[in-house]
């Protein structure tokens, strides 16, 4: 279809070239005959009809020229552009589908083992593990979720992750939202709480902590994370999940978000805030 539509954008060029350059013979041909002198000159005054026609055909050339030049530029930026925000929106997709696909075969393998020992349990994880996939899978793609479903996600992740720890661990997620429909982008927040987990809480044999807090305002959403970590511990692989984050806030909250991390003793903090899309 393409090689088609460009096969007969320069055949009609090549009739329009040939066209524009016939003219010029036959109004000479035509002088030619229709006058009895022996030479014969165009475009001198006082002009003929023709002569007039053929003016105004390539004065018509010389304006339609540049304003098809600005046409094309125009139409080339705009698919420069609609290429680019593809681009972006893949690049989006690719990066959330990388969220912590780790923790569901984790899940499962731990529900594996709780199924004998307490089905009912079991049960009421497997619901939460279901819900936790299908967001995932299905409103992880989406553009924009409202800030209640990211919370609901959030919240189902906190507790499948608690009960895979056979030692206590003090975890609160605080949430003030006072606006229930205020959008946000998929998968935005889940990253931080992973890196609670996996950094803090698993190398800790005691007193690890969880702090969650979420609020949603009118035009902004703040999201705090704070865990305490074994500082002896060798943290390897913490900023790639970080990166992951900072990526996808440069596309889709440019200038429009702010993220800071500080670490004090082995208390570990980090704050994100985005503007209301």
């Amino acid at each position: 279809m393409i090689l088609d539509i460009k096969r007969k954008s320069v055949q009609i060029a090549g009739i329009f070239v040939l066209i524009t350059i016939a003219i010029p013979s036959l109004v000479i041909f035509y002088k030619v005959i229709t006058s009895e002198e022996d030479s014969v000159v165009i475009f001198m005054d006082p002009y003929s009809i023709v002569d007039l026609i053929v003016m105004a055909y390539y004065l018509a050339i010389i304006i339609a020229i540049p304003v098809y030049g600005i046409v094309w530029l125009v139409n080339r930026v705009r698919g420069l552009l609609s290429l680019k925000n593809e681009q972006k929106k893949l690049e989006l997709l690719h990066l959330q589908s990388q969220v912590n696909p780790h923790f569901f075969f984790n899940t499962l393998n731990n529900l594996y083992g709780l199924v004998d020992k307490d089905t009912h349990r079991a049960k009421q994880l497997i619901l939460k593990l279901s819900d936790m996939m299908r967001y995932s899978i299905y409103d992880g793609q989406k553009q924009t979720v409202t800030v209640v479903e990211e919370e609901a996600y959030l919240r189902n992740y906190v507790e499948l992750h608690t009960g895979r720890y056979h030692k206590k661990v003090d975890v609160s997620f605080h949430a003030e939202i006072e606006d229930s429909q205020l959008k946000v982008l998929p998968l935005m927040f889940i990253i931080l709480v992973e890196n609670a987990f996996k950094h803090g809480v698993e190398h800790l044999r005691s007193d690890a902590f969880v702090y969650i807090y979420l609020q949603a305002e009118k035009e902004k959403i703040t999201f705090e994370v704070e865990n305490n970590f074994d500082a002896e511990e060798v943290l390897q692989n913490k900023g790639i999940g970080l990166e992951n984050l900072k990526r996808r806030l440069a596309i889709a909250y440019p200038n429009r978000h702010s993220l800071s991390v500080s670490q004090k003793n082995d208390v570990y903090k980090v704050k994100l805030t985005l503007s209301a899309l």
